[in-house]
């Protein structure tokens, strides 16, 4: 992509108050980002149905996100970072389905973000060897019966980072979504696993600029993007609350599939997964087999 262009995409990316709906706008007057840029204000918010009070309309907000926006390039650039605009053929089009699908995506590896079945697994960060067991067979018969799927996880304790591990072991491509920018890797303990992702032909994702780091609200914001890109979400273990439960109740609200793992009513760490099963909010399956025929996919391998 060439620099000038890459560099008006991260910068409108910056601006408060863009957002992707701003974005549809743009696409939809037929507006190129050099002009977003060099409008002046009447008709940058004539042109996009904008208040004139939106912070995006200032020309002096504008010129300080591409000042800002040139070291995030350079970052960008030195790292072999590849940053996907919403408005890119090769941004995830499962993801840009959603409404608050987030304006860039930096992507570090080589993983088809566009490939045919992304399925995301997910769960506790403190499971039970069942949970883990599980977990891995799941995405083990999945390598089996349907090769190529994407396992995408949060590279977080627990099944997020069994899902990964068994998507290496098993020759799944893998992506972690991280919820800070690709500058560092949290937590630290994964360093290796990420490694692995990466030396595997898969990649880590985040919205997030250099220099970002990871606080909780951040952790539930990566959830939407962890649910946006997949076609369907499994939860394979999870008490009632935390962030499992959270990516199950986005996928849900886009109208994805949501796919959980019953356990016993006695098991805490299973308390989430009945509970969706229960609300109807998820498909009960206990093995690949099940999620095949939740999605109406046939065995390839």
């Amino acid at each position: 992509m060439e620099s000038g262009q890459l560099e008006l995409k991260i910068a409108f990316s910056m601006l408060r108050g863009c957002d992707a709906d701003v974005a549809r706008a743009m696409e939809g007057a037929g507006m190129e980002l050099d002009e977003f840029f060099s409008y002046d204000k009447q008709r940058l918010s004539e042109a996009l149905g904008a208040s004139p009070r939106s912070p995006f309309i200032e020309q002096m907000n504008r010129d300080e996100a591409r000042f800002k926006a040139r070291e995030e390039l350079a970052f960008v650039e030195r790292h072999r970072i590849r940053a996907h605009f919403l408005l890119d053929d090769s941004y995830p089009w499962k993801l840009r389905e959603a409404k608050d699908a987030p304006l860039v995506v930096y992507q570090l590896g080589e993983t088809d973000l566009n490939a045919e079945r992304t399925v995301a697994v997910v769960g506790t960060r403190r499971p039970s060897s069942r949970g883990i067991e599980l977990t891995g067979r799941m995405v083990g018969d999945l390598a089996v019966y349907l090769p190529g799927t994407v396992i995408a996880s949060g590279l977080a304790y627990g099944i997020d980072s069994a899902a990964h591990t068994a998507a290496l072991d098993t020759g799944l491509p893998t992506v972690a979504v991280l919820a800070h920018g690709l500058q560092m890797i949290y937590p630290a303990q994964h360093r290796d696993l990420a490694r692995r992702i990466l030396h595997s032909g898969g990649s880590l994702l985040s919205e997030y600029r250099s220099g970002d780091t990871p606080y909780r609200q951040r952790f539930l914001e990566r959830n939407r993007i962890v649910a946006g890109m997949s076609d369907a979400t499994v939860v394979a273990e999870s008490p009632v609350k935390g962030g499992a439960m959270s990516t199950a109740n986005i996928a849900f609200s886009y109208s994805r599939e949501v796919l959980a793992v019953p356990g016993r009513p006695s098991d805490e760490t299973s308390a989430g997964c009945n509970l969706l099963i229960r609300r109807q909010k998820a498909t009960l399956v206990t093995c690949a087999g099940d999620i095949m025929e939740a999605m109406g996919w046939t065995p390839e391998g």
